[in-house]
């Protein structure tokens, strides 16, 4: 392996399509040229259209996978998707920290699938809080974030009050007002990032696709703004490569 390659690794569910989870996430770090590993938090039965079933892999394993990979690879950044509770997030985030203290996470919290199944519920403010403190982005779209704080309606107000734990990506694609316009909130300040693109089909997994395009960007010594921004723009030619659900990493 290179030594010229910085490492990255996904935690995340399997989705057969290859549009979502560690599938999506190594494609994207191919065509950014870092090499991705990658272990799975779950298996699914779904395609592109509707999702069927979920089986959760124990956390014991992927733990014993996390300690395996970082005794052996300086990895650099990590990503991590779906997971079925905040404990169990919670013991992903305590062994990456424990055994790469210096580690970037990104979390990208995957509530529910595009068909309305649930995954993951955050009740638990005091937890929630505590896992955001160890992370350093976490990028939900316009719905998710209301799940953070049910008691607040707008957006914005709830992405800015989180940014004190850790940097918030506030996805423009459910953006009631600004379709596509995506805001990013740091503990120092809050940037808009406008779209290239306006005419753009949806696309099953894309908000994989820019979570990994932003953890393969931080790899490569980006600033955390400049990975955001490349990171959409890798999206929107993804959402642009053509007209079905499945698109192509080109």
């Amino acid at each position: 392996m290179s030594e010229n390659c910085p490492i990255v690794l996904t935690i995340a569910g399997f989705d057969p399509s290859g549009g979502a989870g560690v599938l999506a996430d190594i494609k994207t770090f191919e065509q950014h040229r870092v090499y991705g590993f990658a272990i799975n938090t779950a298996n699914t039965i779904q395609t592109e259209k509707e999702f069927y079933r979920i089986h959760w892999t124990p956390i014991d394993f992927v733990v014993e996978c996390i300690i395996t990979l970082l005794n052996n690879y300086p990895v650099k950044v990590v990503k991590i998707g779906i997971v079925p509770s905040l404990s169990y997030l919670n013991e992903i985030i305590l062994f990456l920290k424990k055994h790469s203290p210096t580690i970037k996470i990104i979390w990208d919290p995957i509530l529910k699938s595009s068909t309305e199944f649930d995954f993951l519920t955050l009740s638990n403010q005091q937890i929630l809080i505590d896992i955001l403190k160890q992370i350093d982005l976490i990028t939900p779209n316009f719905n998710e974030i209301r799940q953070f704080n049910l008691e607040e309606k707008n957006a914005d107000s709830i992405a800015s009050s989180y940014s004190h734990y850790c940097s918030v990506l506030l996805k423009g694609g459910h953006n009631p007002t600004e379709i596509g316009v995506d805001y990013l909130f740091t503990q120092k300040e809050a940037c808009r990032l406008m779209p290239k693109e306006t005419l753009l089909f949806e696309k099953h997994g894309s908000g994989c696709v820019l979570s990994a395009a932003i953890t393969a960007n931080l790899a490569l010594e980006q600033t955390l703004k400049t990975a955001c921004e490349n990171a959409k723009t890798y999206t929107e030619n993804y959402l642009f490569s053509n007209s079905t659900l499945l698109g192509y990493h080109v």
